[in-house]
């Protein structure tokens, strides 16, 4: 599990991200609010969890809530000395999953981040889809199986993972780091740059009508790949 750490005292930053990883999470430590931007922009896709402190000296948390509700629905826990009611209910209502009150106990706050993962969570896999459809492409999550116009295509563990990667974020620039660290070490395999433009070219020759001019795995160009609008 990954957390974006967003915390201006670098005291209590260190000391969240310490009592954090001690508990066995990975995180990012940002100190400012423009530098959480350019995580949550580049890498919102591995994060499992955002806290973010509400008063930074360039921005506030709120901006950056929003900015993670519009790129993806990733769960939002406030850290905040302000502990009034105008600004807690402001922050829940910008979709922020919960808010805790400075100073607070570490193992409260660890509390609270598995209560709002396992929410969340449980929210996800009631919505999983079991037949995922992507053009004329067809993914059976429960069999395992993928079907072009009705035929099976027959992919390798390495391909079907990648697929299913970008079955999940349609409509959204996948970076090849993000590719990278989800497929990393599947199947006992090493995956390095080279393999997964291999690993890509081989979908496309399996899934596209013209693998040379895809419409289902398209290239952004300076950024990544995407897969629908």
């Amino acid at each position: 599990m990954k957390i974006l750490l967003v915390e201006d005292d670098k005291t209590i930053a260190s000391g969240l991200e310490y009592s954090l990883q001690a508990d066995g999470y990975e995180t990012i430590l940002c100190h400012n609010a423009s530098l959480a931007k350019s995580v949550i922009n580049e890498r919102l896709a591995d994060i499992n969890l955002c806290l973010f402190d509400l008063s930074l000296p360039d921005g506030s948390g709120y901006e950056l809530c929003q900015l993670v509700k519009q790129r993806g629905d990733k769960p939002v826990i406030f850290l905040t000395a302000l502990d009034d009611e105008v600004n807690v209910v402001m922050g829940l209502d910008m979709g922020a999953d919960d808010y805790i009150t400075k100073p607070f106990r570490i193992r409260e706050l660890i509390s609270r981040i598995k209560s709002v993962l396992r929410r969340y969570n449980k929210q996800v896999q009631t919505h999983t889809r079991t037949i995922i459809e992507i053009d004329n492409v067809q993914i059976n999550t429960l069999e395992g199986k993928v079907y072009k116009k009705g035929e099976e295509i027959l992919l390798t563990a390495l391909e079907y993972r990648l697929l299913l990667i970008f079955a999940n974020h349609v409509g959204q620039v996948l970076t090849r780091n993000q590719l990278l660290e989800r497929i990393w070490d599947v199947a006992g395999e090493f995956v390095n740059d080279n393999t997964l433009t291999v690993y890509i070219k081989r979908l496309r020759e399996k899934l596209e009508d013209d693998h040379r001019h895809p419409t289902i795995i398209k290239t952004v160009r300076g950024m990544g790949y995407k897969v629908g609008d």
